[in-house]
């Protein structure tokens, strides 16, 4: 296992915690305002962490980081991935997950092991758009609908999350989404950032009353939305 990514402390992204996080390379989706197309399109593989970099900074953390947070591209992309989260939890740290949940059956192997505390997963749009928005197939958006149908078992602490973006978001695409994944526990809208390193260039966040108004939108199916980074 090689991560093209590692940020040694965090305290934004695992909430509550205390982190570093882990960042793996390739993803089988294009969203155009993916902030980490270094990730995805122009991937270097002359510059990564090694697993036994990272397990041996680990091991000098412990007692100091909460636990780690492993995101990407996609991480369920990675057959390797089980075997060293494994070696992560017995390590004692927590692990968090981030997921565009096109790989149900990864996911849920994971949550059943127990190695996995949280899990957000990207709502990349209505299911009308989806596959206009993240390029993805057909099967692509059956298996994400498989991934929500899992995580709404609560079998693992989780949240899903939808980045929100003025050329390809609307409110009634925040409403459909909600009515979509509604009883969900937790859903986070999450303004767009221009990280100067994007997959498609031009694109703008939302003015603060409209992303509120998807707040309000979304609150009728899914009582605990939030905004996030505004």
């Amino acid at each position: 296992m090689q991560f093209n990514g590692f940020q040694k402390l965090t305290l934004l992204d695992f909430p509550g915690h205390v982190a570093a996080t882990l960042f793996t390379a390739g993803c089988n989706f294009r969203c155009p305002f993916c902030h980490n197309a270094a990730l995805v399109t122009h991937i270097d593989n002359q510059n990564f962490f090694s697993e036994e970099y990272v397990l041996d900074y680990l091991k000098k953390r412990i007692g100091i980081l909460d636990g780690i947070c492993i995101t990407g591209g996609e991480p369920l992309l990675h057959k390797d991935l089980p075997e060293f989260i494994k070696k992560v939890k017995e390590l004692g740290y927590l692990v968090k997950l981030d997921t565009n949940g096109s790989y149900p059956d990864i996911l849920e192997q994971l949550i059943n092991s127990g190695n996995i505390d949280y899990v957000a997963m990207d709502i990349k749009n209505s299911k009308e758009k989806y596959r206009l928005t993240a390029e993805c197939s057909e099967q692509d958006l059956s298996n994400i609908e498989k991934s929500i149908a899992l995580l709404k078992q609560n079998k693992v602490d989780y949240e899903f999350r939808t980045t929100v973006v003025n050329e390809y978001h609307t409110v009634e695409d925040i409403k459909s989404i909600a009515e979509w994944i509604r009883g969900a526990k937790k859903y986070f809208l999450q303004n767009f950032t221009d990280s100067g390193d994007l997959i498609k260039d031009g694109l703008t966040a939302a003015d603060r009353e409209t992303i509120e108004n998807m707040r309000l939108a979304a609150t009728d199916c899914i009582e605990n939305t939030q905004l996030r980074g505004l």
